[in-house]
């Protein structure tokens, strides 16, 4: 299975907000804010006026407030079901190194890609995947945005939107509980 890392595997929204509201110095809504960012940071800056210069200080601020974000519920089970796990992320590289291993679950993870160290296009350009699909087969991508999805379904690749029933996928899910019965039969 593909992951995505940022409202996938772990819940960094709360983070990404408050790093984003930072960032702008206005006193934005911060569910206003959610929506923006759940279709994805680009649109998010180009909506409320900012800079994109200012791209990395946004990935520093939501990196110090992600410190204290967690996986989602039921994670380890799924990860546990996969013979292997994989990770394309638009986060930088130690910093999910650093919660997937606060949280003991690096080991579940044979590889993990952060799309724009590795010198890839930013998602949904699909060669974040096609690196990952070079050596390893994959059945399944997880991610909680289009952009996620677009890429696997380019590659002929099932999906599942976590927490978003908005946007086309094979599933939907919004409880790793779920996995074993709502995906896991139909795969």
């Amino acid at each position: 299975m593909l992951w995505d890392f940022d409202g996938t595997l772990f819940n960094t929204y709360p983070a990404l907000v408050k790093g984003f509201i930072h960032l702008s110095g206005k006193d934005l809504d911060p569910n206003e804010v959610l929506k923006w960012l759940k279709v994805n940071s680009k649109v998010a800056f180009q909506h409320y006026g900012i800079d994109e210069n200012k791209r990395n200080e946004y990935i520093k601020l939501y990196n110090q407030y992600s410190f204290d974000s967690a996986p989602f519920e039921h994670l380890e089970e799924v990860l546990n079901i996969a013979d292997d796990n994989f990770i394309v992320t638009h986060r930088d590289k130690e910093s999910t190194l650093f919660l997937l291993e606060k949280f003991n679950l690096l080991h579940y993870f044979k590889v993990v890609v952060s799309v724009e160290e590795e010198g890839f296009d930013r998602k949904p350009h699909a060669a974040s995947y096609k690196h990952v699909i070079k050596d390893y087969p994959i059945d399944l991508v997880i991610g909680d945005r289009e952009l996620d999805l677009i890429p696997a379904r380019e590659l002929g690749i099932k999906t599942v939107a976590f927490e978003n029933e908005a946007i086309d996928a094979d599933f939907h899910l919004e409880n790793y509980a779920d996995f074993k019965t709502h995906v896991l039969p139909y795969l």
